[in-house]
């Protein structure tokens, strides 16, 4: 009995101290491996936190440690922000790490841009781990723009500045060429890049310029409204390399590559009711809900919205909505929308040449032109005439099979389309549109010498890449040498002359392996 138990309290001795040695850890010796050596955060502007990083923390060693040290190396003065081990911080003590086993630190920040390096604006730090002679470390590196930010007013009773919409209010503001802080606000430059929060609205019978080269960034729910009498002009212009240096370009607040093409970052750019002689060249406006909104027109014979040059891509849901619009596109390209790349609902009057409207969604159910002459009320429908939609020299393609939509409801009203010399795709696999009177291709008077993509003759404009919003064509497309003449009085997007036998679409065919 005697011995039964002396063996029981040995053993229980020994799993004890097993236990304890399980445990037990080592100060670290400098032995520590990471994912990286260096962490890169993306650019941010001045004053505007990152998104968060991360960097992985291997001990590869057989033996439990415990890392004295892990601190920014500028200490609490550091723009850098850190969690460890779930614990946010700047500095921490003994954080311990189990055998073969590993841990994730999380980074942000947040800097001014006067406290990056003023050759580079770069701002840089270290994360140390351990002390003295032992101490690894890994660089943190961000790049700092400086922007000018425009917002809303915060007024003294906690409230802030809204604008009108109907009976509605919208989180935004007017502009203000006499600003105690930003100076004249209706002139935008490509000094800085513009960071806007809210709707920023142009005043009435005021216009807002745009230099070429000017860069704008709309945060999320945000964008730009042309009120009535307001005009927008953007005054970009042809760039020589990728850069765009000289575009114009609108796009999300959200500078790491992997928002680079996400639709729906911000609102719109919407021309409202009365909005006049409004001028765009030279703009590339991605990732948007809306790119282009028009509602209604100035009631004049001129456009409310003249076009050049223009690229839209990747918005959620229309690429250029026009509601009884009054627009002229040349060299346009708008591609990858969730509904239409373009859509002139409720009538209007527009007016197309050497324009590529594509849509490479990756949904069903999209289309790259949808025409339409009513609205849906709560006792049927309104309708209004479709004065004139004219598409010249154009491409109309996408993956979905039905390049247009057209729907007519009105029986009394003008609904007027025509579209000449245009490459388009209508494959109709069931044939339920064979008998629809908005599709005779046959109607010269509708479709003039048009290349229709259909069930049994597949033209192709072979685009270099749409997955990449590059929709320049090849020397096999379809499109090529097939435009009208008469109609290619311009050069095209990329300020190349239209000579000889034109193409259709905004761009000159050119060699792709």
């Amino acid at each position: 009995m005697y011995r039964l138990l002396l063996l029981l309290i040995l053993g229980f001795s020994i799993a004890l101290t097993s236990c304890r040695n399980d445990f037990e850890f080592e100060s670290a010796t400098g032995n520590l491996r990471f994912s990286k050596d260096t962490v890169y955060l993306d650019t941010v502007f001045t004053n505007i936190g990152s998104s968060t990083y991360t960097l992985k923390v291997y001990n590869k060693s057989n033996k439990n440690i415990s890392i004295p040290r892990v601190t920014l190396a500028k200490g609490n003065a550091s723009k850098y922000r850190l969690m460890v081990d779930g614990m946010p911080g700047k500095t921490f003590e003994d954080i311990e790490l189990l055998a073969k086993d590993s841990m994730y630190i999380f980074i942000e920040a947040t800097a001014d841009v006067i406290d990056a390096n003023t050759t580079d604006f770069l701002y840089t730090d270290q994360i140390l781990f351990g002390e003295g002679l032992q101490t690894q470390k890994v660089e943190l590196v961000t790049l700092i723009q400086d922007a000018i930010f425009l917002y809303p007013q915060k007024f003294s009773d906690g409230t802030t500045e809204t604008l009108p919409i109907g009976e509605d209010e919208v989180y935004g503001f007017y502009l203000d060429e006499n600003d105690a802080v930003n100076g004249n606000e209706l002139h935008w430059t490509n000094e800085k890049p513009y960071v806007i929060y809210g709707y920023a609205a142009i005043p009435n019978n005021k216009t807002l310029i745009l230099d070429a080269g000017a860069r704008v960034h709309f945060h999320a729910e945000s964008g730009l409204i042309v009120t009535n009498n307001a005009s927008l002009h953007i005054l970009g212009a042809p760039s020589v390399t990728e850069a765009q240096e000289n575009e114009v370009i609108f796009e999300g607040d959200r500078l790491e590559p992997d928002f680079a093409d996400v639709p729906g970052q911000w609102g719109t750019v919407w021309f409202t009711q009365g909005s006049t002689n409004n001028q765009i060249q030279h703009l590339t406006l991605k990732n948007a809900t809306v790119g282009l909104l028009v509602s209604g027109n100035d009631g004049t014979a001129t456009p409310t919205l003249d076009l050049k040059n223009t690229q839209i891509y990747n918005c959620s849901n229309v690429g250029i909505l026009a509601r009884t619009g009054n627009i002229e596109g040349r060299n346009l390209v708008v591609n990858n929308c969730g509904q239409a790349s373009f859509a002139g609902s409720f009538g209007g009057s527009y007016e197309f040449i050497h324009c590529t409207f594509a849509n490479y969604w990756s949904r069903p159910n999209q289309t790259a032109v949808a025409l339409d002459d009513f609205i849906k009320t709560a006792s049927g429908y309104t309708i209004a005439p479709l004065s004139k939609a004219n598409f010249k020299n154009c491409i109309i393609y996408g993956s979905s099979n039905l390049g247009i939509n057209l729907q007519k409801k009105g029986t009394t009203t003008a609904f007027n389309y025509n579209f000449d010399h245009c490459l388009i795709k209508f494959v109709d696999y069931s044939n339920t549109l064979t008998s629809n009177v908005l599709y005779q291709f046959s109607n010269a008077n509708l479709y003039s010498a048009c290349l229709i993509a259909s069930n049994s003759t597949m033209h192709k404009p072979e685009f270099k890449d749409p997955s990449k919003n590059e929709f320049i064509i090849s020397q096999n497309s379809a499109a090529k040498g097939r435009a009208k003449v008469q109609y290619s009085t311009f050069n095209d997007l990329l300020n190349q002359p239209r000579t000889g036998a034109t193409d259709m679409g905004a761009y000159n065919w050119t060699t792709i392996d």
